[in-house]
């Protein structure tokens, strides 16, 4: 009978020690579990923090590009703004046509339907022959010229009737955005030059 007791204790103490073992191993386990998680929300946190300014600097980048943008939204000008571009035109075409009948009665006569100068005598000086005609043709160049003007107001007024007058060719499809008026022409260069179909910037790209 003390044999049977003595092998019962050896088996118990050998089952205490495995129990022991396990409770060690599960606290081991969770205490690695535990500093796995901290890190991870040690980890997400950084990572947060982090991410906030990015978000704030998408933001800067996006009101810098809304300041490029153009701040005109027209693209046409108005019925009361064309009229006001008909009366500069009209008034630069009478101016032209003055001009141009001015330059015409120094070379045609208007009675005769001749040129100025064919009836003139060999008697008179070759040098006063010789200024004649340069005048002459420094008078059909002011014509030819004037003829050609003449041409590009009409070209404005009907641009005018289209509602098309004082839009930038080079911008009517695509704008540069180059100009702050951009696709229109300004106004100021229009009052100058009214037959005009270029921005001053485009002008320039074009030499």
């Amino acid at each position: 009978m003390k044999i049977r007791k003595k092998s019962t204790t050896k088996t118990k103490k050998k089952i205490s020690k495995e129990k022991v073992k396990q409770k060690v191993k599960k606290l081991i386990k969770n205490k690695i579990k535990r500093s796995i998680n901290k890190k991870l929300s040690s980890t997400k946190r950084a990572i947060k923090k982090t991410t906030k300014p990015k978000t704030t600097t998408k933001k800067k980048v996006t009101k810098e590009t809304v300041k490029t943008k153009p701040k005109n939204k027209k693209t046409r000008y108005t019925k009361r703004e064309l009229e006001h571009f008909r009366k500069i035109l009209l008034e630069e075409r009478d101016k032209i046509l003055e001009n141009a009948r001015a330059n015409m009665k120094s070379l045609v006569d208007i009675e005769s339907g001749e040129y100025v100068g064919d009836n003139l005598t060999y008697a008179s000086h070759m040098a006063e022959q010789g200024t004649d005609e340069m005048e002459r043709e420094k008078n059909y160049l002011f014509v030819q010229r004037d003829e050609k003007y003449l041409g590009y107001i009409q070209e404005a007024l009907i641009r005018i009737d289209q509602g098309t007058y004082g839009v930038c060719i080079d911008c009517i499809e695509e704008p540069k955005n180059l100009c702050d008026t951009c696709p229109l022409i300004p106004k100021e260069r229009l009052e100058l030059v009214p037959i005009t179909q270029h921005c001053i910037e485009c002008k320039k790209l074009r030499g």
